[in-house]
This record gives structure tokens, C-alpha cells and sequence, in this order.
């Protein structure tokens, strides 16, 4: 029976992934960045200065939202996760190092698709338990009522959510979890169970004090741990400098002509290495899934654009920078050539790096990561429950996700693996239709942003709070 399922899920994934969903991304991104005039790149700096210029400055205390950096931390949190290291890693290893240049260009064209998603999270926020809460449910719902109808929108809306809810909230979850347990037990020998039922300890004292909780664990963590990672791969350019530049000669040449570098009995074609540069760098960043919104809409900015630019400020960390480190580390030590798979090519990578201690420093590098991306898709599934139950269920919800996380603990789960990345591309379908039929809203918004700053006056944006009542 589970034969069965593997090769029904595994034709399901190769359909999504593999013909339909990397090149509606790719086209998505490609839209919006010539729609909206390459937001990604003539405010790139605009964005910077806005998450990072008034990080210290006081805000006004407002229990309904979190500050923008807050936000953003929230959602970077989730996008920084195993993808980071054993989705790169896979990406190198079946695609060639040429994966490593498709990633970076699907990064671009998704900063654009998730500045659109952050601008609806705002726009069509709504208040629940005297919370700001939004995402693509919401901006299904209220956006495309007027436009597909209102039954067509609450099956798309609700479709998205359940999807949204299995893939991260559970499924995610346990994967997330078992990478943690892996690490751990290998490079410290702890027993796996032990690992799960404190990482479901430290989760729930987390998530029980709601998003605020959630976002204050991620605005010390998420800075703190993507900068000692990518320290470890300054630590190794130097280490192997002598190889820096036949390393970046061999991205760009295998981008193109893969047997150039690897030779055609490697079996790697060009086609290779986009199909697995382009769907690691998306599946690592997030952008057009639909998750990352859910913490955007929780920002307190004067004018959604201004969440939009910090949104794709965090595809930057993320695989820019994340990402890239991971690539370093693996191809300056030739990693990807030590026949390993997944995370243990960067394992690999670490233990040459760092003899004595690699497989430790990374085994802690991957549990903050991992654990920061349980409790932002956590908070994902918990807005999604509360669309669809109006604030009931929520016990229930959380004491399944720390189920989830202990019994991902034991043992493989590589059907849960490709599970997750059914429900993933279920995510994405609903989200991606929303955002072309919403495009003259997200155009609307960007223009009259533009429009303020080019008349001087200072940024403000007239929100509409949509009905949702919450049930006690």
C-alpha cells in the first residue's frame, strides 16, 4: 500500500514540479517584475532602508500588529529552513553547479511575486482576536468575490488553506523535525525520541503566547543565526581561496553547458540544471507559495509597498545570501564529488571545512534553522485555522503540530517528504491564480505609492478592513 502511494505521489510531484509549477513561478515572476517595473531592483535599496533604517527607532505601541522588521523576521524564520542546506545541496548534486545561477535568477523574478503577495496581505487584513491577520485565504476571498463569484472564491480560498495547513502546519512540521533529530543524534548521539519531545517542549512555550511571542523569538534568532552561518562560509573562502575563481567559472559555464564543466557521461543537461536550480531556490524562498504573506500582513507600515519591499528584502537573505553560503561551502570543498546525498553533502562539506567539530557546528546551525521554520509555519496553519473556524479549534491545531513534531522525529520519512511537496504545490495554484486576476489592485497600490513619494508628502494608505467575525 505505501508502494502504492509513493509512486502515486511521486507521479503527482513530477507533474507539479517538474512541467507545471516551476515555469508558472518563473512566468509569475517574470509578470510582475516587467508590470511593475522591476520593483525588486529600483527599490532595492528603498527596501533595505526601510526594514533596516528604523530598526532601533520607537513605534507606538500597538498590540494589533508587529513592527516591520518583526514581520519580516517572522517570515524570513520560515523561509530559512532544511531547504537552505539539503535543498542546495540537492540542487548541486542533480543539477551540476550551473543550479546554483538558475537559483539566484529565480530569486529575482520571485522577489517580484512576493512583493505582489505582501502588498494583498495588507490590503486585505483583517482583525481577529484583536489581532491584525491576513494572507492569501483573505485576499482570495475579498479580492476575487467581485471578480469569479462568491462560491468560486471560498472553495479557491478554502482549498488553500487546507492545503496550506497539511503542507506546513503538520506535514512540514514532522520533516522539519526529523531533520533537526538527524542532525542532532549523529553529531551529538542523542536518541531521536528525546530530541522531539523537547524540540515539542521549547515549540509550545513558543506558540502559546500567540505571533507576538513568535516574533520576538525570531527577531533575535533569525539575525543571530544566518549570521554565523554565512561567517562559516566567509571562514572557508578564505580557507580555499585558491579556488574561488575556477568555483564561480564553473556556476556560469555549467549554467549553460553543463558537460563543459562535468563531461556528458555526468548525464546532466541544461535542462537539469534550471529544472533543480529554479525549484530548490523556489522551494527554499517561498515566494509565490502563499506562506510568507500571512506574517507580512501583520506589519505596521504606513503604506503596504513599504512591507512589499521588505518582503522581497527576505527572498535577498534568504537565497542570496543563505542559499549562496551553502553553494560556497559545498562547491570550495568539493562536497558535491563525495557521492553523499542531500543534507550529508554539506555535512560532508563541514567536517572538511572544520575537521573535529564541522558535522557539530552544523548539526546547531540546522536546528535553528529548522526550529525557527516549526514556529513560523506554525503561525502560517494558525491564521489559516482561523479563517476557517473564526478563532475556534485552535487547541486542537497546536496540540496536533506538537504531535507532529514528535512523532517526526522517528524514524525516515521520505514519503512524507514528497507528501509535503504535493500539498506545497497544491498551495501554490490557488495563490498564483489570485495574484494575476488581483494584478490591477497590486498595480493600483504600487502606483499610488509611487505617486505619494513623487509628490513629497508623506507616506499614508487608506486600509479596508473586511468583515470577519470571530466565533467564541
Amino acid at each position: 500500500m505505501e508502494n502504492i502511494l509513493s509512486v502515486l505521489v511521486g507521479t503527482v510531484n513530477r507533474f507539479l514540479w517538474d512541467y507545471l509549477l516551476i515555469y508558472a513561478l518563473l512566468g509569475i515572476g517574470l509578470f510582475f517584475t516587467l508590470y511593475l517595473g522591476a520593483p525588486q531592483i529600483l527599490k532595492f535599496g528603498a527596501g533595505f532602508k526601510s526594514v533596516f533604517g528604523g530598526l532601533f527607532a520607537k513605534r507606538d505601541k500597538d498590540d494589533k500588529s508587529l513592527s516591520q522588521f518583526q514581520a519580516l523576521a517572522v517570515a524570513v524564520s520560515a523561509q530559512i529552513g532544511t531547504g537552505n542546506v539539503a535543498g542546495v545541496a540537492t540542487a548541486i548534486t542533480a543539477g551540476g553547479p550551473g543550479a546554483i545561477f538558475w537559483m539566484w535568477l529565480s530569486a529575482v523574478l520571485g522577489m517580484s511575486t512576493i512583493f505582489a503577495e505582501a502588498l494583498l496581505a495588507q490590503k486585505y487584513r483583517v482583525v481577529s482576536h484583536g489581532k491584525y491577520i491576513g494572507g492569501p485565504a483573505f485576499y482570495i476571498t475579498h479580492g476575487l468575490t467581485p471578480k469569479i463569484g462568491r462560491g468560486a472564491a471560498r472553495f479557491l480560498s478554502g482549498f488553500f488553506s487546507i492545503a496550506l495547513i497539511i503542507a506546513l502546519g503538520f506535514i512540514g512540521n514532522a520533516t522539519q523535525a526529523n531533520s533537526i533529530a538527524s542532525a542532532v543524534t549523529i553529531a551529538f548521539d542523542v536518541p531521536s525520541l528525546a530530541v522531539g519531545i523537547v524540540l515539542a517542549v521549547l515549540a509550545g512555550m513558543v506558540v502559546i503566547g500567540g505571533v507576538n511571542r513568535i516574533a520576538n523569538i525570531a527577531q533575535f534568532v533569525v539575525p543571530f543565526m544566518a549570521v554565523v552561518y554565512i561567517l562559516c562560509a566567509v571562514v572557508i573562502l578564505f580557507e580555499f581561496s585558491d579556488h574561488i575563481v575556477p568555483m564561480f567559472n564553473h556556476i556560469f559555464t555549467a549554467a549553460f553547458n553543463p558537460e563543459a564543466v562535468l563531461g556528458g557521461a555526468a548525464g546532466i543537461g541544461m535542462r537539469e540544471a534550471i529544472r533543480f536550480g529554479v525549484a530548490r531556490g523556489l522551494f527554499s524562498n517561498e515566494a509565490g507559495m502563499g506562506s510568507t504573506p500571512h506574517a507580512h500582513a501583520t506589519a505596521d507600515v504606513k503604506h503596504p509597498v513599504q512591507q512589499g519591499m521588505a518582503a522581497f528584502v527576505g527572498v535577498f537573505i534568504d537565497t542570496i545570501l543563505v542559499c549562496t553560503a551553502t553553494a560556497l561551502i559545498i562547491l570550495l570543498t568539493d562536497a558535491n564529488l563525495s557521492g553523499e546525498q542531500g543534507a550529508a553533502v554539506t555535512q560532508f562539506a563541514f567536517n572538511k571545512a572544520f575537521p573535529g567539530f564541522g558535522s557539530q557546528l552544523l548539526a546547531v546551525c540546522l536546528t535553528f534553522f529548522a526550529f525557527t521554520t516549526i514556529i513560523g509555519w506554525y503561525y502560517f496553519g494558525e491564521s489559516n485555522i482561523r479563517f476557517l473556524f473564526r478563532g475556534r479549534h485552535l487547541g486542537i491545531y497546536r496540540a496536533l503540530v506538537l504531535l507532529a513534531i514528535v512523532l517526526g522525529t522517528l524514524g525516515k520519512v521520505d514519503l512524507v517528504w514528497s507528501l509535503s511537496d504535493m500539498f506545497n504545490g497544491f498551495m501554490v495554484i490557488p495563490n498564483l491564480i489570485a495574484l494575476f486576476l488581483l494584478r490591477k489592485e497590486i498595480r493600483a497600490i504600487y502606483d499610488d505609492y509611487l505617486a505619494q513619494k513623487k509628490a513629497g508628502q508623506d507616506l499614508s494608505y487608506q486600509y479596508e478592513f473586511h468583515e470577519f467575525h470571530d466565533k467564541q
